[in-house]
């Protein structure tokens, strides 16, 4: 079984939308009647057809079938020669088939579109809008792009004035649209202009114009004014509501405060007025002693007088030291402490001193207040002279106060300490997120003089 085929030609040109015809002629060399089947091979397959698609030849007859090339006018068919060939596959005998083959040259075309995203934008100081250039042709292009106002009052830049485009490709260039005057206040300018790309190259094809328009907004917004307005008006009030209404009070009040603690430091302590009744009841009694001796003794007056006298001031002495004994365990001075201490993820902890009491005094503490103001992880240790006093999650806090009614006594010489564990740095809202954690604490209370220590009796 012989199989013979040929194409009436091997080279053909055709422009991409259009088609063109080659035929194929096929003989059956042998000797019985044979069916051919066509299959078109090579890159130019996807848009290529034979008609028909088989033949039925007798022995020793030649047939024709007809290849349909129809290269598509999109950038699936580059510019350029495009091998292609027809397998003849007889149905009896597939060894036998035969591949005649063929060169297509298809012209080049160019087609750009394109596109402004957005195309209407709007900003005070400048607006900005990406210029889209597509290319469906089926050759590189180059674009120059060019844009123009209507007018001067508006710059112009593009970031990218020439793109390179291959074929099927997209490229995007920023354009920057500045006015050229501030607009500080008042009704929005509408600057329209055109963008025009222009293919460069052998190949001919039209320019694209793409409009659009860009909004001068006003710097200063249409609300300013109002606000301004309203935010003095509500200042005035405040003013209005503290001088007329909330001063008064507090002045009294601090009047009323002060009043208070000066007639506590004028008034006398009870022990001291128990130590002068003590006293002068000493006294009388001594005295009325002294006139009973004089009376039965059968003494002087002078000398019963006199032993009345002494015994009275040694009454009014002893009361005197009571007063001053209650004197020095009474008020003393009030103070106050804060310390910070910084410390950063892993590692061992930071801590800090917040207050030493010093030598001769005691220090009762009343109030402690602790704060987390970046909203750290982690714990923290609040100790006096060793002694813990609060141990706190970080996560569980951002301020926390204790007030103790019996004070904490330290010791002279002893130390308030805080000690930090940082686990996560946080985050404070609208800042940047800082290196270490940072805490702090503040502490309150009295500072005494140390009692003396209380003398043996044998």
């Amino acid at each position: 079984m012989t199989t013979a085929a040929s194409l009436d030609t091997t080279a053909v040109t055709a422009e991409p939308g259009g088609r063109i015809d080659v035929p194929l002629q096929v003989r059956n060399s042998g000797s019985t009647v044979e069916e051919y089947r066509f299959e078109v091979v090579g890159p130019a397959a996807a848009w290529a057809t034979v008609e028909p698609a088989s033949l039925s030849l007798f022995p020793g007859s030649t047939g024709t079938a007809v290849l349909a090339l129809s290269p598509p006018r999109s950038s699936e068919a580059l510019a350029g020669d495009v091998p292609f060939g027809v397998r003849v596959v007889p149905t009896s005998a597939p060894d036998t088939t035969v591949v005649p083959e063929g060169v297509l040259t298809v012209l080049p075309f160019a087609s750009i579109t394109g596109e402004l995203v957005p195309r209407g934008f709007d900003g005070a100081w400048r607006g900005n809008t990406d210029v889209a250039v597509d290319n469906h042709g089926n050759t590189p292009v180059t674009v120059q792009l060019t844009a123009q106002s209507d007018s001067s009052r508006v710059r112009l830049r593009f970031a990218r004035e020439t793109v390179e485009l291959a074929p099927g490709a997209a490229e995007l260039s920023r354009l920057t649209v500045r006015p050229a005057r501030r607009l500080w206040r008042g009704t929005p300018v509408v600057h329209p202009f055109q963008v025009v790309a222009t293919p460069v190259g052998d190949v001919p094809h039209e320019s694209v114009v793409l409009d659009g328009t860009y909004q001068q907004n006003a710097i200063l917004p249409r609300w300013l004014p109002r606000a301004l307005v309203a935010a003095v008006a509500a200042l005035a009030a405040l003013a209005v509501v503290w001088f007329a209404l909330l001063r008064p009070v507090v002045q009294s009040a601090a009047r009323e405060e002060s009043k208070k603690q000066v007639a506590a430091a004028l008034s006398p302590s009870p022990g001291a007025s128990g130590a002068a009744s003590g006293g002068g009841s000493s006294g009388a009694s001594a005295g009325a002693d002294g006139k009973g001796q004089d009376a039965a003794g059968g003494g002087s007056p002078s000398s019963g007088a006199a032993a009345g006298s002494t015994a009275g001031s040694t009454g009014g002495g002893t009361g005197g030291g009571g007063t001053g004994g209650s004197g020095g365990g009474g008020t003393g001075d009030p103070r106050s402490a804060q310390a910070e201490v910084k410390d950063a993820t892993g590692g061992d902890p930071t801590a800090g001193t917040v207050f030493t009491v010093p030598a001769g005094q005691a220090f009762d503490l009343t109030d402690l207040v602790a704060q987390n103001p970046q909203g750290d992880s982690g714990t923290v240790v609040i100790a006096a002279q060793d002694r813990t006093l609060l141990r706190l999650a970080l996560q569980n806090f951002r301020d926390q106060d204790y007030h103790f009614v019996t004070p904490i006594v330290v010791p002279a010489g002893g130390k308030i300490t805080m000690t930090v564990t940082c686990t996560e740095v946080g985050k404070p809202v609208g800042s940047p997120t800082p290196a270490q954690c940072a805490e702090s604490v503040l502490v309150g209370g009295t500072l005494r003089p140390a009692p003396s220590p209380s003398p043996t009796t044998a």
